[in-house]
C-alpha cells in the first residue's frame, strides 16, 4: 500500500483534513477529517510502501495496545482511505 502523495493534511479551524491538491475541480463538499490515531499513521506512512502489519506496528508503538487490536484498528483505517483513493492498495 502507499499513500497517494497528491493528497496533503492540512488543519482547518481545529480540525486535521486531508485535502487533495493533485486534482483540477475537486470536490470540496466531501472532507475526510482524521483523529489523533489516524493522523499518525497518515504521518508515519507517508512517503513510503507499507503493509497493514507495519500500520499496526506504529499503533503498537504509540498506544502500547495489543497487536491483535491494532491490526482491527490498522485494517479500518486503511480500508477507509482506500475507498476514498488516498491510499493506493497496489
Amino acid at each position: 500500500m502507499r499513500i497517494n502523495p497528491n493528497y496533503k493534511l492540512r488543519e482547518i479551524a481545529g480540525e486535521v483534513i486531508i485535502v487533495n491538491q493533485g486534482q483540477a475541480d475537486v470536490n470540496l463538499t466531501r472532507i475526510i477529517s482524521l483523529n489523533a490515531s489516524a493522523r499518525l499513521l497518515y504521518e508515519r506512512l507517508s512517503d513510503k510502501k507499507f503493509t497493514l502489519q507495519d500500520a499496526a506496528g506504529v499503533l503498537v508503538d504509540a498506544y502500547r495496545i495489543d497487536a491483535v487490536q491494532a491490526l482491527r484498528d490498522a485494517t479500518v483505517w486503511a480500508d477507509k482511505l482506500v475507498q476514498c483513493g488516498v491510499i493506493d492498495a497496489e
